[in-house]
């Protein structure tokens, strides 16, 4: 049994309530890690959830809903503070094998796939370093660089392109011969140096800050977050400051030129017309020596000028990648195999517990700092009183943490032979540290709660998820600034944002006019975000942002949802009876429900997107677009599919009912549809096929 596996709902004796929060928890983590580039929990944490929702979905199949993230890539949702792009072809992402053995059973796999392809020929697998950092894709038109966009969901990422042009490693042109277009895909990471110069910069300045008074500014805790952020930035000269640097690792979209027949070429070919290709990437033709090579790494890893979580192995041929397939989520004629945790030992001084914004009262441990895994660690979660147990840690032992994912600890346990003679144990607090309300735990669950509404920790954390980026992206209002206006008795929930005034505001002295101009306009653009970050903001238990999008796409507005039955809401695509129960709750609270009045008073937008008014002739279709269509841009087409009913995958499937095929399509996708007799529409019959919903 996993530490995740005792969170949640129980599995036997509620399935579909523990698939929801299965699902909940792995959409707030996509969003922390991939969004805010500031991951909660361990990577090793994250695959257990995943697991076990795969393993949940397995057990009840009619559990399985399109938008679960086994069926999907994973990934954030673009920020607003940068424009979205459309991927052409989606950046999708990878599956791990966690140790050496899984490794194993994935080549396993692939060669019997093989086999059973009637392949016979001998397979070269190329073996790249997986680096630490954001993944970007890069368009070139003619040679010069014309766009960057972050991965985001995998469909649609954020454009930072002024921010990529800054970076030195990035080359703005390409070499002779260069094609029409050609998509570099790859990582754009922060090397060693450039963190630890980053990371001295700012401790300095920090002292310079807090003996002029000031408050000191967050100290970078590792490359790969200081390196998403470095890119993310307002102002792309700052991007340009921080010695950011780029390793490519996937060929793209091509126009205008044959793209190679083999990954390993295609990458020869990028590197040829000036595009940085890791030099340790290597080929081989015996499973055995990719083995070895990612064994290799394990103790590597340290020596390089950068860091890396693991290894990624692809097979080589891309008419045999095409062949392999994908799952909906992760190709098969690839892997990511990750790097074990690092461990190190560290004296835990305290145990303390938060508050959540559910209520959830979650202890954490309070470490000696202590450097591993590429960053230092002072605090670690203990998950919950039964972790704390089970463990058996107290404070004053000294404790292994581990860094699974060189991204977040957690405390293993205690070195038992060095515990000092007579260390009590840790018991729960029963009253909130917050509020001093008594904490209650149901019988059957894991997690403690305080039930208090008026809990300020517990206001402050709905508060803060409320303004965050999926949510209503209130840019300015973090949880310092939330902790200050509820100090001072300015808001005290969701409304109260839309009632700060700008005198009251300059009051006080951290904020000057022109901040409290930046807040106040951020707040005002929020009435505008789409119903369903709305929905996800309320903080409406069981409800993550895939559900908030069901319910949007099933109500006309924010009034029907609220007045909706629970066999109405449960009635929507991807809606359980459990997360219908919880929001049926929710709206039928009347203090809630007064919140709500505040909201649509102040203006905030409560209404669905409007719908098509084309006819549906597409209904439940997916058209797959390939290469340039006639009078559509690839946006445009898709948009087109969608009006009229239909799905715009970015990939052939045995469930596409047609390929549209323009000029200089993707060679794959027509040789998918050949392969699995999908019928193929010319680019001039694509209105027709719009029109009448028929195969011309």
């Amino acid at each position: 049994m996993t530490q995740n596996s005792q969170l949640g709902p129980d599995p036997e004796l509620d399935p579909a309530g523990r698939v929801d929060w299965l699902r909940d928890q792995i959409e707030r983590h996509n969003k922390a890690y991939y969004e805010d580039d500031a991951p909660l929990i361990a990577d090793a944490d994250y695959d257990a959830l995943m697991r076990d929702l795969r393993m949940m979905e397995a057990s009840h199949p009619d559990l399985i809903s399109a938008d679960s993230p086994t069926q999907v890539g994973v990934g954030g949702e673009p920020s607003s503070q940068f424009a979205p792009v459309q991927h052409a072809i989606p950046m999708m992402s990878l599956d791990n094998a966690m140790d050496l053995g899984e490794l194993k059973s994935w080549g396993d796999r692939t060669a019997k796939r093989l086999d059973q392809l009637g392949y016979s020929q001998a397979v070269n697998y190329v073996c790249e370093l997986k680096i630490d950092g954001l993944a970007v894709s890069i368009r070139y038109e003619n040679g010069q660089l014309v766009q960057a966009a972050t991965r985001g969901n995998g469909k649609t990422g954020e454009d930072v392109t002024e921010n990529v042009l800054r970076i030195k490693a990035v080359p703005g042109h390409l070499g002779e011969g260069a094609p029409e277009v050609l998509e570099a895909r790859g990582e754009i990471y922060m090397p060693k140096a450039s963190f630890e110069a980053l990371r001295d910069t700012t401790i300095k300045n920090n002292e310079e800050l807090v003996a002029a008074g000031k408050k000191p500014r967050p100290v970078p805790v590792n490359p790969r977050n200081a390196g998403a952020g470095s890119l993310r930035q307002k102002n792309a000269e700052i991007t340009g400051d921080r010695g950011l640097a780029w390793w490519c690792y996937q060929l793209g979209a091509v126009r205008g030129a044959a793209a190679p027949g083999s990954h390993s070429a295609s990458l020869s070919w990028m590197s040829q017309l000036g595009i940085p290709i890791n030099p340790l990437t290597q080929t081989f033709s015996d499973l055995n020596e990719v083995y070895e090579f990612c064994s290799s790494w394990i103790t590597k890893r340290h020596d390089l000028p950068y860091e890396i979580d693991g290894v990624v192995v692809k097979i080589d041929d891309l008419a045999l990648q095409a062949q392999m397939g994908s799952t909906a989520k992760a190709p098969r004629w690839a892997i990511a195999f990750k790097l074990p945790p690092e461990e190190r030992t560290t004296l835990l001084h305290d145990i303390q517990v938060s508050i959540g914004r559910t209520g959830k009262a979650t202890p954490f441990a309070v470490l000696e700092p202590v450097f591993v895994g590429g960053s230092t660690v002072a605090l670690a979660t203990l998950h919950n009183d039964d972790q704390v147990k089970v463990k058996d840690v107290r404070p004053g032992d000294i404790v292994t943490v581990r860094k699974a994912g060189d991204v977040i600890p957690e405390v293993v346990g205690p070195v038992l032979e060095l515990r000092p003679d007579g260390l009590p144990e840790w018991s729960f607090p029963t009253n909130c540290p917050s509020c001093g309300t008594e904490l209650i735990r149901r019988p059957g669950e894991a997690q403690t709660l305080c039930i208090n509404p008026k809990c300020p920790q517990k206001r402050l954390a709905e508060l803060e998820h409320f303004a965050s980026r999926g949510a209503m992206d209130i840019e300015g209002l973090g949880e310092n600034q939330i902790a200050l206006f509820m100090d001072k008795g300015l808001i005290s929930d969701f409304a109260d944002i839309y009632s700060l005034d700008r005198d009251e505001l300059l009051k006080y002295p951290r904020y000057g006019e022109a901040s409290v101009d930046n807040l106040l306009n951020a707040i005002e653009a929020s009435k505008s975000r789409p119903l369903a970050n709305l929905l996800f903001g309320l903080n409406i238990v069981h409800l993550g942002s895939a559900g908030a999008e069901a319910l949007v796409a099933g109500f006309p507005d924010l009034a029907s949802i609220a007045a909706a039955s629970v066999e109405e809401l449960s009635a929507c695509e991807g809606i359980g009876v459990v997360i219908a129960t919880s929001v049926h709750a929710y709206f039928n609270d009347e203090g809630r429900m007064a919140v709500i009045d505040r909201l649509v008073e102040a203006g905030v937008n409560v209404e669905s997107p409007q719908r098509s008014s084309l006819p549906a002739t597409l209904e439940g279709k997916a058209v797959v677009v390939t290469g340039t269509l006639n009078g559509f841009t690839r946006d445009e087409a898709a948009d087109a599919i969608k009006s009229r009913g239909g799905k715009s995958p970015g990939s052939v499937s045995s469930k596409t009912f047609a390929v549209v095929i323009g000029e200089s399509p993707g060679a794959s996708k027509v040789t998918k549809a050949e392969q699995l007799g999908i019928p193929v529409v010319s680019g001039e019959d694509f209105t027709r096929l719009l029109d009448t919903g028929e195969i011309p």
